[in-house]
């Protein structure tokens, strides 16, 4: 069967907060720990990181924030000097809601940005004719159900409903002279995640495993070509665009532990099959002659997070973490459409209470390590950071 990672993965020319382009900042509380929120969060924002954890210990639970996503992504072509963008700051909201309709079933609501990406290239960017500025944006429409089927066991399952958007901007080269396309377009899919948590020993230890399918987009848009010469105007008429896409499918597994009163420590192991993603393509129905598909046969990984919480007083929590995130592009594929870099960030973040209400914050600063593409063409490397906030308010009753 053929694969293709289409107009969407052009987008994600910038670092995202997680390899490839996913973002797994959908809480604040989360953040600060590294992500490890997989067996024991349960708040509203279970309905991303476990659908089981969704019945917690609140009748209603309703967490609304953003997260500001402040990359800094260089490349230095091989024999030349070094190359960065112009700054973009992505801020990726998130709203949540749980209900508890019985002791043993509650409902949910999560609206979020599982993946997306904003880049801006400098102007005179040695790779501006294969990407010069993007936009891209995977927005999550997820209702959410748990059942506790087992004093120790509770089980959840949603339905994934995804808009995806996009706009890129490239160079085109005409030997004497450049001109620029401009490709926007739009798609809805559909998936499901399902969860499952367990108490493994009572007020000690619970472990937890989230699965969320993968979920196919065709994309569909326009493409407009600007500045070009007459004797191309013929061939590079404004025309549609469109492709297919799928999200990788992904299990998170894990678990947490209570060694003392106030003190949470977690461990999560993500797998996310991004091998789906074997060549990028942009197809032009009206005009074959343009489709041009590049191989990129991205690899499935296992990233891993480690995360604590303290409880200093009943109102105040500190947070901290670790995550380790490795790219999912060899290196003879690696080319400035689609950046990417080994990850490794750490993290911290407080949280304040106070009646029914609370507010919490997370950071994390994100290290891309040095790597090396060997692709034809665009050879050289790639590195940089990143810097996310999260801010994240809550009310529960």
């Amino acid at each position: 069967m053929k694969k293709t990672l289409s107009l969407v993965a052009l987008l994600a020319a910038g670092t995202s907060q997680a390899a490839g382009f996913q973002i797994n900042t959908q809480s604040a509380r989360s953040t600060g720990m590294g992500n490890a929120a997989t067996a024991w969060l349960n708040d509203s924002s279970a309905v991303y990181s476990n659908a089981a954890n969704i019945l917690g210990d609140k009748k209603l639970d309703v967490t609304v924030g953003d997260t500001g996503i402040l990359p800094s992504l260089k490349f230095t072509p091989e024999g030349g000097a070094t190359e960065g963008q112009k700054t973009t700051l992505s801020p990726p909201p998130h709203l949540f809601a749980t209900y508890q309709v019985m002791d043993k079933l509650a409902v949910g609501l999560g609206i979020y940005t599982p993946f997306g990406a904003r880049s801006r290239w400098v102007d005179d960017f040695s790779g501006r004719f294969r990407a010069r500025e993007s936009a891209m944006a995977v927005y999550n429409i997820n209702p959410t159900v748990a059942y506790q089927v087992h004093d120790r066991i509770r089980v959840g399952a949603g339905l994934d409903i995804g808009r995806g958007t996009l706009e890129l901007k490239r160079g085109l080269d005409f030997v004497e002279s450049e001109g620029n396309v401009h490709l926007g377009g739009g798609a809805w899919g559909i998936g499901a995640n399902v969860g499952v948590q367990g108490v493994i020993v009572p007020k000690l230890i619970t472990a937890g495993v989230h699965y969320r399918s993968p979920m196919k987009l065709t994309f569909k848009g326009d493409a407009d070509f600007q500045d070009v010469p007459a004797e191309f105007q013929g061939r590079l008429k404004d025309t549609i665009v469109e492709g297919d896409v799928t999200l990788p499918q992904s299990v998170a597994a894990g678990v947490a532990v209570t060694p003392i009163e106030r003190l949470t420590l977690a461990f999560d192991a993500n797998w996310v099959d991004w091998s789906d993603f074997e060549q990028l393509a942009i197809e032009f129905p009206e005009n074959p002659a343009l489709n041009n598909p590049l191989p990129k046969r991205w690899k499935a990984t296992w990233n891993f997070h480690f995360g604590a919480e303290y409880g200093v007083t009943e109102a105040l929590r500190v947070r901290a973490g670790v995550v380790i995130d490795p790219s999912p592009s060899p290196d003879d594929t690696l080319t400035p459409d689609l950046p990417d870099a080994n990850r490794f960030a750490v993290t911290g973040g407080l949280g304040y209470g106070f009646g029914g209400l609370r507010a919490d914050l997370g950071y994390q600063f994100v290290t891309l390590s040095d790597k090396v593409s060997t692709a034809p063409g665009v050879p050289g490397k790639y590195n940089g950071t990143a810097h996310v906030f999260g801010l994240t308010l809550g009310y529960s009753m």
